[in-house]
């Protein structure tokens, strides 16, 4: 069951850009669902780059016009290889709140093999469209939009794998010994009250807080 509290994209595509904001949020989707997701797009026409899309979204919560101002640059090490964090530059955020975020793992192999089968770029987008320049926040949007539709994933938007991200990454702080504060910096967000909002409730784990009391 899923109780919604922020406030994210949720519109018929083709939208305008990809920060719209409407009164329904983004369903938050379980770990499953995004193996759901990863296993559809390995027999799409761009396993590799449309791998990498989901990840960005659900490992680092990145918004669908960071997305399509990734450019290599913001990922590669001095060496040319992909590095160990993604800096994201405030040209590509909103508000231009740019913050640099750890790569998961499985993020990192993505982008390594997403790299490999793109020659090894040095500069230019990270995510390219089928005419081999960068995607629009639109079409970043609508890509989400009807992959979530191909499986039946009723209320998802592109904000979808952001708001997964921060609400795992807020239910995790016990076992770091982190803040509210470190999930707010990784979101980008100016206000920790925003990062509140994204924060999905568990009934579950409420009745197990309540009982330990």
């Amino acid at each position: 069951m899923y109780y919604y509290i922020a406030y994210n994209v949720v519109a018929p595509f083709p939208l305008s850009n990809g920060n719209s904001m409407s009164r329904h949020p983004a369903k938050v989707l379980a770990p499953a669902d995004l193996r759901r997701l990863l296993a559809h797009v390995e027999s799409s026409r761009h396993p590799e780059r449309n791998s990498v899309m989901l990840l960005l979204s659900f490992k680092s919560g990145l918004r669908a016009c960071e997305i399509a101002g990734l450019t290599w640059p913001m990922l590669l090490d001095h060496r040319g290889r992909v590095s160990c964090s993604v800096n994201v530059a405030p040209g590509i955020a909103k508000m231009g709140r740019g913050r640099r975020i750890p790569l998961h793992p499985q993020l990192r192999d993505a982008l390594q093999l997403h790299h490999r089968a793109d020659r090894h770029p040095k500069d230019g987008p990270v995510v390219r469209s089928e005419r081999g320049g960068p995607m629009t926040a639109r079409s970043v949007v609508n890509w989400f939009k009807r992959v979530y539709i191909e499986l039946g994933l009723d209320g998802c938007t592109s904000h979808s794998g952001r708001r997964t991200f921060i609400t795992r990454s807020a239910r995790l702080l016990a076992r770091t010994g982190g803040s509210l504060r470190d999930v707010q910096e990784l979101a980008g967000h100016r206000a920790l009250s925003t990062t509140e909002r994204y924060i999905e409730g568990d009934r579950d784990i409420q009745r197990r807080l309540v009982s330990l009391l």
